[in-house]
Parts: structure tokens; sequence; C-alpha cells
């Protein structure tokens, strides 16, 4: 059945992981468009200040503590959403972490506690809202990533957890479809992106961790994601880099194998000594922070994405994601 959205000035937004990156860029602008938020995320410091400023200046924002791998947690903020707002429009499940170092060098514990959050989040999510939007309608949006559908070495279980994402997005639109559910069901898979993203992750390299180029700035994904709030989407490519990498997973997995350990296990190591260890994988993060400081070009928007939610001029958009990552690696590479 066809799937009718609200404007965002008339919705009410469920975003997780709220006080950092992706989740607390995408909170600002949605709350400067008029939509109304529930916050998420497991700083009960940093919620209060995030709900303070979003409330300051004309917004309306409520925060809830949650931590997306308890789901007792995610039904708690499912309530808050009710209690206050009378429930919600559009669920965001953006919670998420990652590790760094090889598959055999990292712990059973933590590779556990990742799924909790970037996957069994993502099901607790998603599954509260579904239950809550077959009668009212609305969008569920997931955050994936480009390691949603090409893997690569030194972020193997991130890669499997996000990959495992794809795989419960895509059968739950085909189960709320057969339901003939009002929900729209959206996949958006970023490429590299400047949040804190590398020091919020568990590092067991020799040096601290980078993204690899081309870097894109996290209010490219906050964009694709309030488009997807407002329009059913199915998936969303952030970055040029991203849908390049994974059409060539998909065409030439072993060449893509073979440029992937060519250049991904330098070009995620930084010429920098360890400075974080632990990461956020069992805590919060102290600080509201959008950005990670990358220290090379971070581009600021990506002409790709905005043309792929544009289907006329997809195919225009194609090519420049194609000389952007090629002109990346060169530049990465000199």
């Amino acid at each position: 059945m066809a799937v009718a959205l609200k404007p965002l000035n008339q919705q009410v937004l469920v975003i997780t992981g709220a006080t950092s990156g992706i989740g607390l860029t995408t909170a600002r602008i949605a709350a400067e468009k008029g939509a109304k938020l529930v916050l998420a995320a497991r700083s009960e410091d940093d919620l209060q200040r995030l709900e303070e400023e979003i409330n300051g200046f004309g917004g309306e924002a409520v925060a809830a503590v949650c931590d997306v791998g308890n789901q007792e947690d995610v039904r708690r903020l499912a309530e808050t959403a009710v209690s206050r707002f009378g429930g919600f429009d559009t669920w965001v499940n953006n919670a998420g972490v990652s590790i760094y170092g090889r598959l055999e060098e990292v712990s059973m514990g933590d590779n556990h506690r990742l799924f909790d959050t970037d996957f069994w989040g993502v099901v607790h999510g998603s599954l509260e809202a579904a239950g809550h939007l077959k009668e009212r309608g609305g969008a569920i949006i997931n955050i994936g990533s480009l390691a949603s559908d090409r893997a690569f070495p030194l972020q193997g279980m991130y890669c499997a957890a996000k990959h495992a994402v794809k795989g419960f997005t895509d059968a739950l639109r085909m189960e709320l479809e057969d339901d003939k559910a009002p929900i729209s069901v959206t996949l958006i898979k970023p490429a590299g992106i400047d949040t804190p993203f590398p020091q919020h992750a568990k590092n067991t390299l020799e040096a601290e961790p980078k993204l690899p180029a081309p870097v894109y700035a996290p209010e490219a994904v906050a964009h694709a994601i309030l488009q997807a709030a407002t329009r059913p989407i199915r998936d969303i490519y952030v970055g040029g880099a991203s849908k390049v990498l994974s059409t060539m997973g998909k065409v030439a997995p072993r060449l893509t194998d073979k440029v992937m350990g060519l250049t991904m296990f330098e070009s995620q190591k930084s010429d920098l000594p360890v400075q974080h260890r632990k990461g956020t994988l069992y805590d919060g993060d102290g600080g509201l922070r959008q950005r990670g400081g990358h220290p090379g070009r971070v581009l600021e928007s990506s002409l790709y994405t905005r043309a792929s939610l544009h289907p006329v001029v997809t195919g225009v958009a194609l090519g420049v994601a194609g000389a952007l990552l090629f002109g990346a690696q060169r530049a990465a590479r000199g």
C-alpha cells in the first residue's frame, strides 16, 4: 500500500544515539525545521544539555536515557514518546559503535557488546516502532553503512553487524508490506563520516585509528535521514564512495578484496600514537560533538547523494561518484 508521510514540522522523531555525530546533527537540524524530538542516548548529562539547548531556542524535545541493547530501555523510550507527545511518526535507529582490530585479537565479550548496540539495538527499536506505527503510519530509518554491503579488514565485527542490519531491515520491510502496514522502511548506508566514530571505537591497533578517504560531513547523512522521514525511500547511499565500493563488491568481489587488502590496513591507521583504547563500547561519552576532527579533507556534501534522491539525474550522479572516488584515492596515495 502507498505510504504517506507527514511534513517534518508536523512530526515527532525518535532518535537513538542522539548526543553525538550523525544523531546529534540530525536532531539539531530537525529541531530547527520544527520537528518534535524524543532524544535517546546513554549519557544522562549530555541528554539533559541537548534537551535544554533545543527547548531553549523554541524547539520541543524530551530526553530518555536508553541503552538500545536493552529491550526494556527501548520499550521505555517508546513510552516516553507516547507520554510526552502522544506517539511518534519516525523512529531513527542511529546508535552504533565499532572496534578496530584483527578478528582474532578482539575478545568475544567485546564482540557481543558491539552486536548488542549495532544489531540488537536496531532490532529492538525497529520492532517497537513497527508495533506503534502499524496504526498511525510513519517511517523506520535504520543507519547501516557501506559496511552493510562491503566488508573490510580491521573492523570485521562492525561489518558483520552492519551486514546483519541490512538483512533484518530488508526482511522487516517485506513483512510489513505483506501486512499492508503504512510504514516506510529505509536503510541508509554512509561512507566515512567526520564524526567522533574513531575516538568512540574500542581500539586494539598500535596507532590511533582514522577514517579512509573520502570523508563526508555528518550533515550529508542528516539531510538523507530527514528526506527519508518525509518521503518513502528504500535505500540511500551517502557519499559516492559508498555506492561505488558497494557496486564494485557485487560486480568484482575478488578484485575488490584485493583492493581492500592493499589499501584498508594502512588507510585506517593514523600517524598518531594511541590516545583512545576503551572508547564508548561500554560507557556513554561526555560532550556533544558532531565532528571528529578528521585530519584530511572533509566533503561538506555529496553531489551523488543529492542527485540520487532525484531519479532523473541519478545517472549523472553515478559518473560523478566514480570521478570523486578516483580523485580521493589518488590524493590519498599522493
